[in-house]
């Protein structure tokens, strides 16, 4: 079964993609800036919205544009806008920290889980930066760490999605963790890109038509 997540920048679209059927929700704002964290009332709303709905819905939990290399009040400030998320009545969480070479921040992460409450967290797209070299023992460590799932482009953004090396992660995977293929995925090649990547999971602003 193929599984769509929508990126929703805001409330806007949502009522209007649920309508379409999308199986999941990717809520966050300032897309411009790569996706930063919504507002708890715009958390809230979609919560309220969705709650009898079949479609379910991750929030981004990322304090800022630019790198993901996070200091002490950054961390603050994520672990305060997970438990308001959590509050709020998000299905699921987004996020992901990264040191200055582009490894895994141990020390952040597991302080994000334990704020997490046990509530499935998806790495987003920082994965990317890290050496394609380094991916496979990450991605171990991301499953030692509690992580459901990763997303991820298999390259840089300004170039297409990279479904040779995304396949390799999934077989690699082994069903220990789930792997997002997405950036630059739309509802025409969703299907497609699936197939290329073994991975049900696709995401997108335009993964609904």
């Amino acid at each position: 079964m193929l599984i769509r997540e929508f990126c929703a920048e805001n409330f806007t679209d949502i009522p209007r993609v649920v309508a379409a059927g999308v199986e999941r929700i990717e809520l966050c704002d300032n897309l411009a800036q790569g996706g930063t964290t919504p507002s708890y009332g715009v958390i809230k709303e979609t919560a309220d919205y969705l709650r009898d709905r079949k479609t379910t819905f991750a929030t981004m939990i990322r304090p800022r544009g630019g790198d993901f290399v996070y200091h002490s009040i950054d961390v603050r400030i994520m672990e305060t806008d997970i438990l308001k998320a959590v509050e709020a009545g998000t299905n699921e969480l987004v996020f992901g920290a990264l040191t200055p070479d582009n490894n895994l921040d141990i020390d952040v992460l597991e302080t994000l889980m334990v704020a997490s409450q046990g509530l499935p967290v998806t790495f987003h797209m920082a994965f990317d930066a890290i050496p394609h070299h380094l991916q496979h023992s990450s991605l171990d460590t991301l499953v030692e760490l509690g992580f459901d799932k990763i997303l991820m482009h298999g390259d840089t953004l300004d170039k297409p999605i990279n479904t040779t090396h995304i396949a390799d992660l999934v077989n690699y995977a082994s069903g220990r963790i789930q792997i997002l293929a997405g950036g630059g995925v739309v509802a025409e090649t969703a299907q497609e890109i699936s197939k290329l990547t073994g991975s049900q999971y696709v995401h997108g602003t335009k993964i609904i038509a």
